[in-house]
């Protein structure tokens, strides 16, 4: 055969042999891969660019008369039915017999399970076809990562029953995971709100299936009943200042820094120092969308110790040792208070432990300071008072070439 002249032929070429797919399932399946190509190489707006593609695919072969063309076309037409030009495709003569079924199918349970820290919460939902040519029942389960704030992958896939048992047995087993059953509706509106992000994303995750199931994803979704407007919006916002300050007095009053010995600091430098830290620990939750300080465990203290506070945060040595011994006193306090199992808890402090000496390895080092940051470093080392606007133009204008400023 011939090199495909087009990225349409590419794909009349790829899904030469749909007819002889045994189910719907099956052809969505391959068209939802298909798709993924498009998504994949995406630069941004990913679902855009799908939906693009396709209505440049249904135009560019609206003449196509072979079974595999008008299959593979009405395939498009059900996964991206917003596309322009999908509305007007008609199954060929030679249609298979489940051609009718494609994304004929209806809602037969949800769930949603994950870790009891909310670092991540899983969605699943199970379909089934409205007639059984369609194709077996299947589920769809979504990853939503609550740390970065990104649908991080999705799945789809059968037979529905083996998945919902097997995730079953998995959270069954794991003192530290949740299962429940969940309003679709819900599911509808926290996917579809992650997935957005992750449509726009420079670079998607590394792993799993998000692009080559994310047509088929999205055609599923449409099927669930509308999302409430709590869903669609990232409306989480940082404690006020009063608020912030009640909860700082309640954790200096409670039994974990009453044992981390915050609650009898000596000392004007100690306390600065304390509550500089106990600042750092709002800013870095105020970075995530749920924007709460109460939400920490073993993955959070990680990005925190090793990453964020690096590049955010000046620390001088008193603050450096102070931080951890807040940062576990804080973490063991929003535990409890969370009503966490005391299990959950002690795995985040021992995280924090095992975490300690890289935090002071990469304090020493400074090698994962922002340039903002590390100017800032070597301006209180270099004994400037920010506070002085001559001190602070003077040292600028020594150091102009060092910080890269070119400005005459």
């Amino acid at each position: 055969m011939a090199t495909p002249q087009t990225p349409y032929d590419a794909v009349l070429h790829a899904a030469r042999d749909v007819t002889r797919l045994d189910t719907a399932l099956d052809a969505e399946m391959l068209g939802a891969a298909l798709l993924g190509s498009v998504y994949a190489i995406a630069e941004t707006d990913r679902e855009r660019a799908v939906r693009e593609f396709v209505a440049g695919f249904l135009a560019a072969t609206s003449r196509r008369r072979t079974a595999a063309a008008t299959t593979i076309r009405s395939v498009f037409a059900a996964l991206v039915p917003d596309a322009e030009g999908a509305a007007k495709v008609r199954p060929g003569t030679q249609a298979p017999a489940w051609s009718g079924q494609l994304g004929r199918v209806h809602l037969t349970g949800a769930w949603s399970y994950g870790d009891v820290y909310g670092d991540q919460t899983s969605y699943l939902a199970t379909f089934a076809y409205d007639d059984a040519t369609g194709g077996p029942e299947h589920a769809l389960v979504a990853l939503v990562d609550h740390n970065i704030g990104i649908t991080k992958d999705v799945f789809v896939g059968g037979p529905a029953e083996r998945i919902l048992e097997q995730v079953r047995q998995m959270c069954a087993t794991d003192d530290l995971t949740w299962f429940r059953e969940e309003d679709p509706a819900r599911m509808h509106g926290e996917v579809s709100r992650h997935l957005t992000v992750t449509d726009d994303l420079g670079d998607l995750p590394g792993e799993g299936s998000i692009a080559t199931d994310r047509a088929l994803v999205g055609a599923r979704l449409a099927v669930l009943p509308g999302a409430p407007a709590d869903t669609l919006t990232w409306d989480a916002e940082p404690l006020t200042g009063e608020e912030r300050t009640e909860l700082v007095r309640a954790f200096l009053a409670s039994p974990e820094a009453v044992r981390a010995g915050l609650h009898a600091l000596d000392g004007d430098a100690e306390l600065a120092s304390l509550h500089f830290c106990l600042g750092l620990l709002f800013d870095h939750a105020a970075s995530f969308p749920d924007a709460d300080p109460l939400r920490w465990s073993p993955a959070v203290a990680g990005l925190f110790l090793l990453d964020w506070v690096h590049r955010r945060a000046v620390l001088d040595m008193d603050d450096a040792a102070m931080l951890p011994r807040v940062l576990r006193a804080w973490t063991a306090f929003a535990g409890h208070r969370r009503g966490l199992p005391e299990q959950a808890v002690s795995r985040t402090d021992e995280a924090i432990e095992e975490l300690v000496p890289e935090f002071a390895r990469l304090y020493s080092t400074g090698e994962r300071r922002s340039p903002a940051t590390a100017a800032v470093a070597q301006l209180m080392a270099d004994g400037v008072d920010p506070d002085d606007p001559a001190a602070l133009d003077a040292w600028i204008e020594a150091n102009r070439q060092r910080l890269g400023d070119d400005t005459p």
